[in-house]
C-alpha cells in the first residue's frame, strides 16, 4: 500500500528521515561525536549543535537531500514511485509540478549513489547475457540523430552502443546480480565468476562460445544447454531463471525510451534495489530506500579506494 501518511507533507518526511537516520542514537555527521544538543530549527527540521566541533547540523546534512530545491516529501515520492512503479522522470515532473532539470539531477544522483552489488558466489550458478540498446542519449552530438539505427538484432558491444548485461543467479544463496559489461568475452566471464566460496564452482550456461573455456578449467564444472539444438533444460542444467530476470531488467529500462550507456550502470543498480523492496509493504519499502541512501552516505569511500566487479567489467 502506498505510504501516503509518510509523504503527505515535508514535516512528515522530515520526521521519517530523522527516525531512520538516528535510529541507533544521535551523533554529529561531521565528527561522529555524540555530544550534541538541540539548537533551534531549520524550516521543518530540528537543528542540532555539536559541542565538540561547534557546528550545527540537521537530518539532511551530508546526504543527497541536502541543499535540494525540491521538498523532501517530493523527493522521497519520486524515489519511491521510480522504484516501485518504474515511473519515468518526465511523468514524475508532471505529477509533482517541479523543475524537470532539478528533478532529473536528483534522481540521477540518487541512482549513482546506490552501491555496486558485492558478488560472493556459493553455487551452483547460472550465467547468461542479454544485449540492451544504450547509446548517446542526453549527449551533445556533432552529427544528426541516428533515428532507429540501434535497432539491429543480435549481439553487440559497448562501442557499438549495444553493451552486454550479464545476469548471474546463485542458486545456493538465492541472490541475483545484473552486471553491465563492455564486452562479452572470456575475461569478463572469469571476472564475474571469480568471487566464490567453493574452489570448484558448478556453472550452468547456454552454448555461447565465451563460456567454452570453462570446460577445460578445473576451477569450474560447466554444464551447458545448447539452444541451437533445441535444448533448454537438461536435469538441473538450464538458464531459465537468468532469462526471466533479464526480461524484467529489459522491462525496467523500456519506459525510459532509451538509456545513455554512461548511465546504464546507475539504472541497473536502481533495478537491483527495486527487487529488494518488491515484496515489502509500502512503509517498510520506503524506509528501506531511505536506509539504503543513508547507509551509503555514511560508508562512502574515496573513488581511488572503490573497487567492484561491476567497475572492472565496465
Amino acid at each position: 500500500m502506498f505510504p501516503f501518511e509518510l509523504l503527505n507533507s515535508e514535516a512528515s518526511a522530515a520526521n521519517l528521515l530523522e527516525q531512520v537516520r538516528w535510529r541507533d542514537g544521535l551523533y554529529c555527521p561531521r565528527c561522529r561525536s555524540e555530544s550534541v544538543i538541540k539548537h533551534g530549527s531549520y524550516r521543518e527540521y530540528q537543528r542540532y549543535l555539536c559541542k565538540d566541533c561547534d557546528r550545527t547540523f540537521n537530518p539532511k546534512t551530508g546526504t543527497i537531500f541536502a541543499h535540494a530545491k525540491i521538498g523532501l516529501d517530493k523527493l522521497l515520492f519520486a524515489f519511491y514511485t521510480l522504484l516501485r512503479f518504474n515511473t519515468s522522470i518526465r511523468q514524475l515532473d508532471a505529477e509533482l509540478d517541479v523543475s524537470y532539470r532539478s528533478l532529473r539531477r536528483r534522481v540521477e544522483q540518487f541512482a549513482r549513489t546506490l552501491d555496486a552489488p558485492a558478488i560472493d558466489l556459493v553455487g551452483p550458478v547460472e550465467i547468461d547475457e542479454v544485449y540492451v540498446t544504450a547509446g548517446l542519449k542526453g549527449r551533445e552530438r556533432d552529427q544528426e540523430s541516428r533515428s532507429r539505427g540501434l535497432s539491429k538484432r543480435g549481439r553487440g558491444s559497448y562501442a557499438e552502443d549495444k553493451p552486454p548485461v550479464f545476469t548471474l543467479v546463485d542458486r545456493g544463496s538465492d541472490q541475483r546480480y545484473v552486471i553491465p559489461a563492455k564486452s562479452a568475452d572470456e575475461s569478463t566471464v572469469r571476472l564475474l565468476l571469480g568471487d566464490r566460496e567453493e574452489e570448484s564452482l558448478t556453472v550452468y550456461t547456454d552454448g555461447f562460445r565465451a563460456y567454452d573455456p570453462l570446460e577445460d578449467d578445473e576451477n569450474f564444472q560447466r554444464e551447458a544447454v545448447i539452444h541451437g539444438n533445441g535444448e533448454y533444460v537438461d536435469g538441473d542444467a538450464h538458464v531459465n531463471t537468468c532469462e526471466s530476470h533479464a526480461s524484467l531488467a529489459r522491462r525496467w529500462l523500456s519506459p525510459h525510451r532509451g538509456v545513455s550507456k554512461d548511465k546504464l550502470t546507475a539504472y541497473l543498480r536502481a533495478f537491483q534495489l527495486r527487487r529488494r523492496i518488491l515484496r515489502k509493504p509500502g512503509q517498510e519499502a520506503l524506509k528501506e530506500v531511505v536506509r539504503t541512501v543513508l547507509w551509503l552516505t555514511n560508508n562512502v569511500l574515496p573513488m581511488s579506494e572503490k573497487r567492484s566487479c561491476e567497475a572492472d567489467c565496465w
